[in-house]
């Protein structure tokens, strides 16, 4: 079985049972709008995404794109599935569970690179993602010193650790500290965009840097997404063929995650394919 058609099915039967929470988030969040004052995420060198409506695109030069997601209310990011490929110890392949949390060198900023004794290194457009974290409990107050777990596909839409070819492979994974204003930062690639799903990252949230070796520990776990522009944009870059082919079957509204919204869940974006892409992300948990 493809490992990617057996991702689909997991996410598929995950979203099921969070669909229910999700709708009763997003009633929430309509009807706060229209009754309740606002409660900006601001004060963050990171867009504040954490409580985002609709997201303005415009250019700054030849092919550079510069996303600004706008902001409403505060709110709690939704819960997702962590997918068939975390490596967070939850899950097995060959045999063998799949554990990057408690290696040595798991905790660093660029995770293009292998780690631990292995070599490869993902190619594809640089990307810096920079997140901040914020307390919904307390107006979006930052949450320092706690830790979040994040990890995507390669520019071929191959997870390390389980797809074939790359198993031997751990890059595109890593676990940071956040700072004293919440906020972390990682240097990367740009996803690919693999059949079935629309190009995401996925993260998972930890109360401490300490406490992030264990899967149990995760207070949060959730994805997010890029605009549509930007990503027709990075896909005209080397490497990225198949991604091509593959965006123009799947779209916001028929991915299995991203089909009740993205309001919270799409980063800003700013950069162009030649000289990578800076994007931003507030993160809202209940803290």
């Amino acid at each position: 079985m493809d490992l990617h058609d057996f991702g689909l099915a997991s996410d598929l039967e995950m979203m099921q049972r969070q669909a229910l929470e999700r709708r009763r988030l997003l009633r929430w969040v309509l009807a706060g709008a229209a009754t309740l004052p606002l409660i900006s995420c601001g004060g963050s060198s990171a867009s504040d995404t954490a409580s985002t409506g609709t997201t303005a695109t415009g250019t700054t030069g030849t092919g550079t794109t510069a996303t600004t997601p706008t902001t409403t209310a505060c709110a709690v990011i939704p819960e997702e599935t962590g997918g068939p490929y975390p490596a967070d110890g939850t899950n097995t392949n060959g045999g063998s569970i799949i554990n990057v949390l408690n290696q040595t060198g798991v905790v660093r900023s660029d995770i293009r690179s292998s780690f631990n004794g292995a070599t490869g290194v993902a190619a594809g457009v640089p990307l810096t993602i920079k997140l901040q974290l914020v307390n919904a409990n307390a107006s979006c107050a930052s949450l320092a010193g706690y830790a979040i777990y994040l990890w995507h596909c390669d520019r071929d839409g191959l997870y390390s650790l389980y797809s074939s070819g790359v198993t031997a492979q751990n890059y595109l994974r890593g676990v940071q500290e956040t700072d004293s204003s919440g906020s972390l930062s990682f240097t990367t690639i740009f996803p690919g965009c693999y059949a079935g799903r629309m190009p995401h990252v996925h993260f998972e949230v930890y109360p401490s840097l300490a406490r992030a070796a264990a899967a149990s520990n995760r207070i949060k776990t959730s994805q997010f997404t890029f605009p549509l522009a930007t990503l027709n944009e990075v896909y005209t870059a080397s490497g990225y063929t198949s991604s091509v082919r593959n965006l123009a079957q799947i779209s916001y509204a028929t991915d299995n995650v991203f089909s009740d919204g993205t309001s919270l869940q799409m980063a800003g974006v700013t950069g162009n394919a030649t000289d990578g892409y800076v994007v931003t992300l507030t993160i809202g948990v209940n803290g």
